[in-house]
């Protein structure tokens, strides 16, 4: 103990003596500062149940005394102590077992970002000038502040240039020398402080990534791991991920994912074998039960759900016989009129819309029934690729039946529909109770008489007076929203029609059952041109704020949606919003008005009568306004997750930055699941985030039934992810028409510094992210791209990293040549070629690639594969590395000629 300060010292064996003295030996007037009690409580409940689990299992085992008190309970920590407490919360909230003696609610904004927008920044600053702000903008040295300045002066912003922190000028516009992450407002203090981040980032757009990965998988992928997460490894079972650690064995750095088990037992898993860990989600709210390393219940838990998974596979076999042997339509190969209609598309496709466009046409030209599932972000493009299938099936004669949550939703599509539709001979029905009954008699009529070609309308179209003379294709916008009787309704009109159902935020049902392969899936992740991120804010409601945000909007000739979801009194809100902005023209709707009322409020709205629409939910899935550019929700911690993301998606549609404020009542005591979820839609502002959102609301909600409540309880005890992956291999294993491919894992095993240093990536969550990257690469393109991102992203990479760029690239010359395994022990590296590539190379090619490097290559089989042996000893890495590398290459080329490749 030597080593160890005297001051200290003697803290810790005080501390040891009595546990309040690790509070109270601090200096006289010492201060503790409690950051977030809540989640300080539910990290303490969950260490003082796996104590409890630890303690109960070594005293089984006879190897700790009875009764020992291991920990002290915090509260009483706490309690004894006489110091003063400051505690800190995101959120306001009671914190059980206090009496705070004053509140200060500390108003702090997150500065907006402006993309390079400089007339948006003057916008704000007129805001901040009228207000009489001090605004302070940071250069990082003397030539970027003067370079802000002269920026600054082509648009006509006046700013002292300032190099002294001390004199700094109240209630003016100063670029000041300094560094930030980033910027804030203080509104009470009326202070906002800007970087050259928040002005400037721009995001250069980069060549887009063409993923190998699956539909189903790039979903699955946006389960994020931290540390503290629950993760199951496929072998170990259960455990709590610890974070990742850099080991050196025999010499060598790697880096290994650190996972703990019960009883204080570790688990390192390599991170070339991170497929085998996956993040636990569960039912909310329970805590899963950590597994004994090396134990047998884990085995037996996995047999008890494997079992279960057969039987539900075997349902699953079912519906996929049902499927394959229904008989559809197949629709035409397009044709010129298509062609035709796609070109006169006002905007740029983006690379997933066309290629979604692409997989559902295939669907349609087959004739079994499609069934396809397309997920994209509000605002993304999915409605442009639903009205190309429908014109598709149109020029066949066919009848399509467009399904909308909302009478306002199916105006929007209606209106949609009539404009892209305008030069061709096609009618277009309308079914809502926007309508009167003489229109939708005469649509009633034209559906029945083949002279209707597409009707969009709400359930109204599922009822039994409606009937189709030849219909082709459903789709369906948001499935979800539909109730149990509509589902079931929709389900015979399905039988033997094409059916395409859209969605922005799939419920884990949906998702799991396109990850299967019941559903066939395509995804659009990525934003239109122009198109930049939602500023997101939570915070406390109040009247300033209101009034500040509407005039914001306002001063730039926008509009504002203000979500209020109480009819009884959403009238007066709405006066209360005139009064506090009495230049704004303010109208207010919701879905108990009539048809009329509600036609003539939304009509207004989009025609530009009113600028703020005071308005229950019906806007969630409503109308499509690019004018409307800030949403205010006033009590957010009431709505759903998925629900609070489709509100967001409202705004933003256009290429203006756009703002959401998600409130919530002053003084209000916020519930655990509401501060997740208001947390969440602040940490998703991100465009493409609609996946993400989803699988969030899956961990916060649960996993809910897949194919029924008996499985509930098997989910549990694996995990979503574990169970999804189990029940398609099953399903896999049943289906003899198609039979599992046979994967072929190549192994890379050198005795090589190859990992990501913490000096050059230090964030655990990036390096996972990185090291999956790695994972994933399949081609040499693919090196060159994410030597690009690597370097744009964290800078010149260090030798550790090139080592594993070089193994990348080793292993896509190595699966071309048909390697097997490339392994080093001591002093010798074997490469094994595969038995099928054994017998089809040329032994005179091999032996002459071999011979280049002298007596430092050997030849032999092993079995039926061929293996050749690199001795290394003596021998510099460098040079091994480079002759290993140079090896796989070469491989490449060695098969035997056929009279095919001799001609």
């Amino acid at each position: 103990m030597g080593n160890i300060p005297d001051k200290i010292f003697k803290y810790l064996s005080l501390a040891y003596e009595d546990p309040a003295s690790l509070i109270d030996y601090l200096p006289v007037n010492g201060l503790v500062f409690l950051d977030e009690i809540s989640r300080i409580q539910e990290i303490n409940d969950s260490l003082e149940k796996e104590e409890a689990g630890w303690y109960t299992d070594l005293l089984s085992q006879g190897q700790i005394i009875h009764d020992i008190k291991l920990a002290h309970p915090m509260q009483e920590l706490i309690m004894k102590s006489s110091r003063p407490f400051v505690y800190l919360s995101l959120f306001l909230r009671h914190v059980p077992h206090t009496n705070p003696q004053n509140i200060l609610n500390f108003a702090s904004k997150q500065m907006q970002n402006f993309h390079g927008q400089m007339n948006v920044f003057k916008a704000e600053l007129e805001r901040w000038k009228k207000g009489k702000y001090t605004v302070v903008i940071l250069g990082q040295d003397e030539e970027r502040v003067k370079k802000l300045h002269s920026v600054l002066a082509d648009y006509d912003i006046e700013a002292a240039e300032l190099f002294n922190a001390d004199s700094i000028l109240p209630g003016k516009v100063q670029i000041l020398r300094g560094s930030l992450n980033s910027g804030f407002e203080l509104p009470m203090q009326k202070f906002s402080i800007i970087t050259e981040t928040e002005l400037f980032n721009k995001k250069s757009k980069k060549s887009i990534r063409r993923q190998k990965l699956s539909n189903a998988e790039r979903i699955k992928s946006y389960s994020e791991l931290k540390i503290g997460d629950y993760v199951v490894h496929v072998n170990h079972g259960i455990g709590k991920y610890l974070g990742i650690e850099t080991l050196t064995i025999n010499g060598v750095h790697k880096d290994y994912l650190n996972i703990r088990y019960q009883a204080d037992d570790k688990l390192y898993v390599p991170v070339d074998q991170i497929d085998l860990v996956q993040k636990y989600v569960g039912s909310e709210g329970k805590e899963p039960k950590l597994y004994k390393l090396g134990g047998t219940e884990w085995k037996r838990v996995k047999s008890k759900v494997q079992s279960s998974v057969e039987n539900i596979a075997d349902d699953l076999i079912k519906l996929y016989a049902e499927r394959e042997a229904a008989k559809g339509y197949a629709f035409s190969p397009d044709g010129d009129m298509q062609r035709e209609f796609e070109t006169s598309f006002a905007y740029n496709e983006t690379e997933d819309q066309l290629r979604s466009i692409v997989e559902i046409k295939k669907d349609m030209e087959r004739e079994r029934p499609m069934d396809r599932l397309l997920c994209g972000d509000v605002g993304y493009g999915k409605t442009e690729v639903a009205i190309r299938a429908a014109f598709k099936a149109i020029m066949d004669g066919k009848q399509v039946a467009f399904l909308v949550p909302t009478t306002i939703l199916a105006q929007q599509h209606y209106e949609t529909l009539r404009e892209r539709f305008q030069d061709y001979p096609i009618s277009i029905g309308h079914m809502s109770r926007f309508r009167t009954k003489k229109q939708q008699t005469e649509t009633i009529k034209g559906l029945k008489a083949g002279t209707v070609d597409i009707v969009v309308g709400t359930h109204r179209i599922l009822s039994k007076d409606i009937v189709y003379r030849d219909l082709g294709l459903l789709i369906i916008d948001e499935e979800q929203r539909f109730g149990v009787t509509h589902k079931e309704k929709i389900k015979r009109l399905k039988t033997n029609v094409d059916v395409l159902t859209l969605t922005a935020t799939p419920i884990p049902r949906t998702l799991h059952m396109s990850m299967l392969g019941v559903r066939d899936l395509s995804v659009i992740e990525t934003p239109p041109e122009n198109r930049f991120p939602i500023q997101t804010y939570v915070m406390e409601y109040n009247g300033s704020l209101v009034t500040e945000a509407i005039e914001r909007e306002l001063a730039r000739g926008g509009q504002v949606y203000f979500l209020y979801n109480r009819v009884e009194d959403i009238a007066r809100k709405a006066e209360e919003i005139s009064m506090l902005v009495p230049d704004a023209r303010v109208t207010y709707a919701h879905g108990q008005m009539t048809e009329q009322e509600l036609e003539a409020v939304m009509f207004g709205f989009l025609e530009g009568e009113y600028d703020v629409l005071v308005s229950t939910t019906i806007i969630e899935t409503g109308v499509d306004i690019p004018n409307v550019n800030t949403l205010i929700v006033n009590e957010a911690d009431r709505m759903g997750l998925s629900q609070l993301y489709q509100l967001r998606g409202r705004v933003g549609r256009s290429n203006r930055v756009a703002y959401a404020f998600f409130t919530y009542r002053k003084d209000k005591v916020l519930t655990e699941v509401a501060e997740k979820r208001l947390q969440s839609i602040k940490e998703f502002t991100e465009l493409g985030s609609g996946f993400k959102i989803a699988m969030r609301d899956l961990s916060i909600r649960g996993a809910g039934n897949i194919l029924g409540a008996q499985q509930h309880g098997f989910i549990d005890s694996v995990g979503f992810d574990l169970y999804s992956q189990m029940l398609k291999e099953a399903v896999d294993a049943k289906r003899n028409d198609q039979p599992a491919e046979e994967k072929n894992t190549l192994e890379i095993d050198v005795e090589v510094d190859a990992y990501i240093p913490d000096a050059y990536i230090m964030d655990g969550h990036q390096k996972i992210e990185m090291y999956k990257r790695f994972r994933g690469i399949a081609s040499l393109e693919e090196v060159e791209e994410l030597q690009d991102e690597m370097i744009d992203r964290f800078g010149e990479y260090p030798e550790e990293v090139s080592y594993l760029f070089m193994i990348a690239e080793m292993k896509v010359y190595a699966e071309k040549a048909g390697i097997e395994s490339i392994k080093q022990l001591k002093q010798e590296i074997s490469i094994l070629l595969r038995e099928k590539v054994s017998s089809d190379v040329d032994g005179q090619k091999v032996f002459e690639l071999g011979s280049k490097y002298g007596r430092m290559v050997g030849f032999g089989m092993d079995g039926n594969r061929m293996k050749l042996v690199l001795h290394i000893k003596g021998v510099e890495q460098s040079k091994w590395l480079n002759i290993l590398f140079e090896m796989a290459k070469g491989l490449q080329y060695v098969k035997k000629e056929t009279q095919a490749t001799k001609n």
